[in-house]
């Protein structure tokens, strides 16, 4: 391994130390972290690849991954102005993750009609997940009131609405 791509995994990894620490603070909180600690090690680290950059030719091994991240250097260094966003993409990685296996069965849906209600269930799905909502118990209670339901006021049935009028519901 290269020295600069070994000292850039370093410098990487004491900014992830960091977020390692603060998960599970508040947004706040760590935005206020972010900005006392993180920051300065990530303005360094900016520096120090473009200090490096400048030594390397164009056909180095190391220059294709330096220029990449310079290039989106403000996505990359986002995090910092944002408590609630995550430094890596891992969690909405693994969300996504039980949907990507099951793209060979969707490839079988028989018309773009059906792959459309497969999507339109996925993020329905999803979306209850994401929600915090039981979602058997959510499907079931849709699925039984649906036809009845009057259509202009059909927003009441997703995920976010229906939880918020079942604990009503349990709190009367």
């Amino acid at each position: 391994m290269s020295p600069i791509a070994l000292e850039a995994v370093k410098r990487i990894d004491a900014i992830f130390a960091i977020e390692r620490e603060i998960n599970g603070l508040s947004a706040d909180e760590r935005h206020q972290v972010r900005q006392t600690r993180s920051r300065p090690l990530v303005d360094d680290l900016r520096v120090w690849l473009g200090e490096q950059r400048v030594k390397l030719s164009r056909s180095a091994t190391v220059a294709k991954p330096i220029d990449y991240m310079l290039r989106r250097w403000n996505s990359f260094a986002s995090f910092l102005d944002d408590g609630r966003a995550c430094l890596s993409n891992n969690a909405a990685e693994r969300a996504l993750k039980g949907f990507a296996l099951g793209r060979m069965a969707w490839l079988f849906a028989s018309s773009d009609c059906g792959a459309e209600r497969a999507a339109a269930w996925a993020t329905l799905i999803q979306t209850a997940k994401m929600n915090d909502v039981d979602l058997q118990a959510w499907l079931a209670d849709v699925l039984a009131r649906v036809a009845a339901h009057p259509v202009r006021r059909l927003d009441e049935l997703l995920p976010w609405n229906w939880r918020a009028q079942s604990i009503a519901a349990i709190a009367a």
